[in-house]
């Protein structure tokens, strides 16, 4: 079941960026909420928040390994990890098997979500993809700090 949650949100992932190129691509961004939420396509040729641009393949060995000890991990764990750790560990997995297919298909990865604080401060645009990363990441950081990672 665990496994299954990975796939979901791989197929969200692509989904949501095949509609970001059919509606978003070449065209003004879409306001949700004037000066803070809107939709905007963007080609991400690096990291988050625009650093390391151009480093294709360090992105995809670099994932690639992340990708293998996540499941080398879970595998060799299962047993012990608590519920709510597989889920952060898949969520984390998802989201960089949604950017690694984007990174490895296209040579960058497609962003469409936007923040801004008014005229102050504009977020890095994102994905699905980027969501279940951070999140994924934030709860292993806190089921380890806490000592809830194990049963």
């Amino acid at each position: 079941m665990i496994y299954l949650m990975a796939a979901l949100i791989v197929l969200l992932d692509q989904i949501t960026k095949f509609a970001a190129v059919i509606y978003l691509k070449g065209r003004m961004p879409y306001v949700i909420i004037e000066n803070f939420f809107q939709f905007q396509y963007v080609e991400n040729f690096g990291a988050a928040f625009g650093i390391l641009q151009n480093r294709k393949i360090f992105f995809i060995v670099i994932t690639s390994l992340v990708i293998i000890s996540i499941v080398l991990f879970v595998i060799k764990n299962s047993h012990n990890l608590s519920l709510l750790m597989k889920i952060a560990l898949f969520m984390l997995l998802g989201g960089a098997i949604g950017n690694l297919i984007d990174r490895v298909r296209l040579g960058y990865v497609i962003d469409f979500i936007s923040f801004k604080f008014g005229k102050v401060y504009n977020f890095p645009v994102f994905n699905i993809a980027d969501v279940f990363i951070v999140v994924g990441t934030f709860l292993i950081m806190l089921l380890v700090i806490f000592n809830k990672y194990e049963i």
